[in-house]
């Protein structure tokens, strides 16, 4: 993308990270580093090699070539942070800007009972932005259980046909058997345990 001031401009800015919410965090870094007089190039140059901030859009495997192109994706795992419906919508909103053509499928381990319960059609209404979507049971943290609160709470809500909760090894063994080439896992309980899990299966083929 390129950058337009009313004083000066910086063409072909590279972000290997996808979303617009990204592209706003890297101008605002761009203004600073401008301000402070340092050179265009150098600023081009650390935005290229920025890899992004753990479990934000953080890239655990790229196999994959002209992802614009379909059917370019050979393997790709995704791993997010994104516990809030608003998060998953800008999240699910960037790799479809990067990957437009391919079938995305979605891990979300809903994190807090009353997080599920008082956000559960904003989670439904994000989610159901995904092609696939696979929900693992709530992760309590310091919460006890809410009778009537669960994944399936937000599964009954989305407007999605190709849903599921499943437990933290039928998800395993469903991403075994299936081979999805496009994954993006969310959350912000303890799912980040299970990505290394799934990169290894993805990188058997």
């Amino acid at each position: 993308f390129d950058v337009i001031n009313q004083y000066w401009k910086i063409s072909d800015v590279i972000l290997n990270m996808g979303g617009l919410h990204n592209i706003e965090n890297a101008l605002a870094a761009i203004g600073v580093a401008k301000y402070l007089k340092i050179d265009d190039e150098k600023i081009k140059a650390a935005l290229a090699n920025f890899k992004g901030v753990k479990r934000r859009f953080e890239y655990i495997l790229k196999r994959s070539f002209s992802p614009l192109l379909e059917g370019s994706v050979e393997a790709v795992l995704i791993d997010d942070y994104a516990h809030h419906p608003d998060e998953l919508k800008a999240l699910i909103n960037g790799v479809r800007s990067i990957y437009p053509n391919e079938k995305m499928t979605l891990i979300f381990q809903p994190h807090l009972y009353t997080r599920t319960r008082d956000f559960a059609d904003g989670f439904a209404a994000s989610l159901s932005m995904a092609d696939e979507v696979i929900l693992l049971p709530i992760y309590p943290a310091r919460e006890l259980p809410i009778e009537g609160v669960s994944s399936e709470m937000i599964l009954d809500k989305m407007d999605l046909k190709n849903k599921k909760v499943l437990s933290k090894n039928d998800m395993v063994n469903y991403i075994s058997q299936n081979q999805p080439k496009l994954i993006v896992m969310a959350g912000a309980g303890d799912i980040d345990v299970l990505v290394k899990q799934v990169s290894e299966l993805l990188n058997q083929n």
